[in-house]
């Protein structure tokens, strides 16, 4: 069973060590991918030295920054290409904590196709954020939940861990969302095609160097994206479907 940990940058210079070493201690046997936008302050070029000095890291070079599904779909592209079983995605900025990554790959191993860090469910948390922007967050998730008729309680976390067949079932070249609605895409593909999704407690700390990259353009992207995914499966194309029928 071979493991391989895609991680999107861009400006992580004052994170990329500490992320790989961390990956590498949590899950030795695993090969690592580095998707860099072309970042000014080296994180590709330090990557990359990591990569020589431990081995199983590569780094996929992108021309500019085009956001992050357009990230993710070069990332999954290669992890297809290359067969892995297991296909793990999170940040590098250590807001996701390498350490449950041995809990993510084992829940696969369990049966599931898709796992989610959950920071909505028992036990998950995302200490020092306000109680606007959490409120935000988790209400945001329970209308994606609702419109889109699932029981997913943190669609938008992208500390995920697909099984490798569950992940070309999705066909993730065809994902539209360019930045973080890739995250409700995919676990919809799969919640839509029967797939088993299983929900881990995760902390979620903000990252403590550099920047946030989110902003209100990706917000509203995914509210667009998730009311238009709705309103196509549960309204039109059974009316559509039904107008067949007469």
């Amino acid at each position: 069973m071979r493991t391989l940990v895609i991680a999107p940058t861009y400006q992580e210079a004052e994170n990329i060590e500490d992320f790989v070493r961390r990956v590498r201690k949590a899950l030795p046997d695993a090969d690592l991918l580095v998707i860099d936008d072309s970042s000014p302050d080296g994180t590709a070029r330090i990557a990359e030295e990591l990569g020589q000095e431990l081995g199983g890291v590569d780094v996929l070079h992108r021309p500019r920054k085009t956001g992050l599904g357009g990230a993710y779909r070069d990332g999954f592209a290669v992890a297809l290409e290359r067969g892995y079983d297991r296909v793990v995605q999170m940040d590098a900025d250590l807001s996701h904590d390498p350490g449950v990554l041995p809990d993510m790959v084992r829940a696969v191993d369990e049966g599931a196709d898709l796992v989610i860090g959950s920071r909505y469910m028992p036990g998950g948390s995302i200490p020092n954020w306000p109680w606007h922007r959490r409120a935000l967050s988790k209400w945001g998730n329970r209308y994606a939940g609702f419109i889109l008729g699932t029981d997913v309680e943190d669609g938008t976390s992208g500390y995920r861990a697909f099984r490798g067949d569950a992940l070309r079932s999705a066909v993730p070249a065809t994902t539209r969302a360019s930045g973080y609605g890739i995250q409700f895409e995919l676990a919809y593909r799969v919640w839509k095609q029967g797939g088993q999704i299983v929900e881990i407690p995760i902390s979620f700390t903000d990252r403590y160097r550099g920047t946030s990259k989110m902003t209100w353009t990706i917000a509203a992207e995914e509210l667009v994206l998730v009311t238009w995914w709705g309103i196509r499966d549960r309204l039109v194309r059974p009316l559509a479907g039904r107008l067949r029928r007469s």
